[in-house]
């Protein structure tokens, strides 16, 4: 990302998986096992992850230092939120076990408590097939608790960011959807996030939702690591290829996040800032069997012809991969709102991928 002058059962950190025929749901980002219960903890048990910057206060009775919470702080994206944030205050990092979303009602005296002056949500219910099931757990960790906690933001005279899914549209068509589309969510998981989108907006105060897609990290579950796991058990796999997206790495999301929340705070300092909903996602597009075969290419580049046992990666259709839920076939979003908004120039994917595994090749 540069500035363009310059050129669940569970639920975890924000975003869903992918359709891999050989494994029927990526399970979510979150590095804990998924047998964790959900644990209600004490605002008291957030840990304060970073001394922050000094602020003067702009207005009477805001803290001199900025404090940033983030919810989800143990998924891929919140995880990357906690560097990203870093120099813009102090960061609160709260996981699942700290901040429990399926307990909305305690969610208010969290934000009391810390008193930030931004809430960043990173936390969901990702289990898409699960979802279908579970929709009244779905419903309310993804939909009840972000209008909960933009409640309590407002209250606490912060910003609210908060994080959906390019699975609130349909899925029709091959054009990138612009933030005013039509939503028509396919499945339940997609309903629970835009009845999130609607209750954040209902809150009032300052706000931010930012829609993003595909997203993987060098950490967690994710497709990223399924691929290169399974790829390092079998010779053959065969996965989609008509579902159609952006694959978007958790740390772009937070870089971009943090560059966001920046010039929101200083909007809001002058009294200019406007609340409204973006989307957020790498450049380019491809589909999971192309981004599967990425994957693999790039991982052999960093470590060699024979780091993979596999031989054959196989295109299928989606109708060739039932699931409980369906799945969107284009998946694409339209950024520019948010690139001429804040200056901004996306990535395309593959960057980002080749960061990833990087990262995932030096820890190997």
């Amino acid at each position: 990302m540069t500035r363009r002058s310059a050129s669940t059962g569970r639920w975890t950190g924000s975003s869903r998986c992918c359709p891999l025929k050989t494994r029927p749901v990526c399970r979510s980002q979150n590095p804990r096992s998924s047998n964790e219960p959900l644990a209600q903890g004490s605002p008291a048990s957030c840990t304060a992850a970073v001394p922050g910057r000094e602020r003067k206060s702009r207005q009477a009775g805001r803290p001199d230092v900025t404090k940033l919470l983030v919810l989800g702080a143990g998924g891929q994206v919140g995880w990357e939120l906690v560097r990203s944030l870093q120099p813009l205050g102090e960061v609160v990092a709260c996981d699942r076990r700290r901040a429990d979303l399926s307990e909305p009602a305690t969610l208010g005296a969290l934000v009391a408590d810390v008193k930030p002056a931004v809430v960043v949500n990173a936390a969901a219910y990702t289990a898409v097939d699960r979802a279908e099931q579970e929709f009244d757990l779905a419903q309310t960790v993804n939909g009840v608790a972000p209008g909960i906690l933009a409640q309590a933001a407002r209250s606490a005279g912060a910003l609210f960011v908060h994080y959906s899914t390019d699975y609130v549209f349909d899925g029709s068509g091959h054009e990138p959807r612009k933030e005013s589309a039509p939503v028509a969510p396919v499945n339940a998981y997609g309903r629970s996030k835009r009845a999130g989108e609607e209750r954040v907006a209902a809150a009032g105060g300052d706000w931010l939702v930012l829609r993003t897609s595909w997203v993987y990290a060098a950490r967690g579950q994710n497709f990223v690591r399924t691929m290169l796991r399974l790829a390092a058990e079998r010779e053959s796999l065969r996965v989609v290829d008509d579902q159609v997206g952006a694959p978007t790495s958790a740390r772009l999301i937070a870089d971009a996040s943090a560059q966001l929340i920046r010039q929101a705070l200083d909007e809001r300092s002058r009294g200019s800032f406007g609340s409204e909903l973006l989307h957020l996602c790498a450049a380019g597009e491809t589909s999971w069997h192309g981004f599967a075969a990425a994957i693999l290419e790039g991982w052999r580049e960093l470590a060699g012809a024979d780091s993979l046992k596999l031989r054959e990666l196989a295109a299928i259709p989606t109708r060739d991969y039932p699931t409980p839920a369906a799945r969107p076939l284009n998946s694409r979003l339209d950024c520019t709102r948010l690139e001429e908004r804040y200056d901004l120039r996306l990535p395309d994917w593959r960057a980002g991928l080749m960061l990833v595994l990087a990262e995932l090749a030096r820890k190997d």
